[in-house]
């Protein structure tokens, strides 16, 4: 979960105490917002980086906490593409000009996500060389800064799943046109990742697993890729939707994308963690009891409630430690 507190990269204490929180709250991984492997790979100027080698002494002290409350400090790499160099939030979100913080931005192809976007840079191949390379010194300063688990983020729109998506990717070259020249740039990212990234160490990729819409990327073809990354040393398919195309019509309701990782782990064989509208202890139970998923992931739960998992487990009548200082609030 984003929180666009960051300044040219840099960690702060906000990022300590928010990331420590949920440490201290029970949580058994904690995953660190999508983290830019490069600066124009922001989707805003407030994100956090791992494309300076400074940027790697605070993430030091947030992992280190996180490890001494028991948890497993994990981090997302990410490039944000065309869905870059956008005001935060709170100041609308609307991409920016250079004149205003914003930056010439990255895609596949020349499509902007919103008809009023500057229109993007579409990659040279020496562009996609230089996001692979960018991903395998992030993947090498994520191990310095002690973090357990790497995920890749290849989904919402962002650069990989740019690349995916037909609807995005109008590429003639070999990154375009048939399904293995659209997969080609996160295989290689995978490839190149996994090179750096110690083999005992876990690698999840985070995809779209449907754009929601007609023509786009779709269930099946996810189950194709994830056959396929599992054969290049991706542990697990952290399973989200949408994302790629703005007003899309989705059938939101709790936990509305769970079939889809129940999918892609019967159809591909492969380890998956559900996400969306995952709010209650038994409702994620249920989803681990019936073989639909591996590992559940909260975000905007965890946001509503840092001590989410001490009350969970008292809910499952369940036993985790808790942090000896609280030990006198426990039930």
């Amino acid at each position: 979960m984003c929180q666009y507190s960051a300044v040219d990269g840099f960690a702060n204490d906000w990022h300590l105490v928010h990331l420590g929180s949920r440490a201290t709250g029970g949580a058994s991984l904690i995953i660190q917002e999508a983290t830019a492997v490069s600066p124009e790979g922001r989707i805003s100027p407030g994100d956090l980086g791992l494309y300076h080698a400074g940027h790697i002494e605070k993430l030091k002290q947030i992992t280190a906490f996180i490890s001494s409350q028991g948890a497993v400090p994990g981090i997302q790499l990410a490039h944000a593409g065309r869905k870059a160099a956008c005001a935060v939030p709170w100041n609308g979100g609307r991409q920016l000009n250079v004149n205003e913080g914003g930056w010439r931005t990255v895609a596949p192809s020349a499509i902007p996500y919103h008809p009023e976007d500057s229109v993007h840079e579409e990659l040279t191949e020496i562009g996609i060389q230089k996001i692979i390379e960018d991903f395998r010194v992030a993947a090498s300063r994520a191990l310095a800064a002690s973090y357990q688990v790497v995920e890749i983020h290849a989904a919402h729109g962002y650069l990989m799943h740019q690349f995916l998506s037909p609807l995005s990717n109008r590429r003639t070259d070999q990154y375009g046109g048939s399904f293995e020249n659209r997969i080609r740039l996160l295989l290689e990212v995978v490839v190149a990742v996994r090179n750096v990234w110690p083999g005992n160490l876990p690698l999840f990729v985070r995809i779209s697993a449907t754009d929601w819409a007609e023509g786009g990327w779709n269930p099946d073809e996810s189950v194709a890729l994830c056959k396929i990354l599992k054969t290049n040393g991706v542990d697990l398919i952290d399973c989200s939707t949408g994302g790629l195309v703005p007003n899309v019509k989705i059938s939101v309701g709790p936990g509305f994308q769970v079939a889809f990782a129940g999918k892609i782990r019967k159809e591909a064989a492969m380890l998956t963690s559900a996400v969306g509208l995952i709010t209650k202890s038994k409702q994620a139970e249920a989803i681990l009891e019936e073989g639909s998923a591996d590992l559940i992931l909260f975000g905007r739960e965890s946001l509503r409630e840092p001590y989410f998992p001490l009350k969970a487990a008292a809910d499952l009548g369940d036993e985790i430690d808790w942090p000896v200082q609280y030990i006198r609030a426990k039930p």
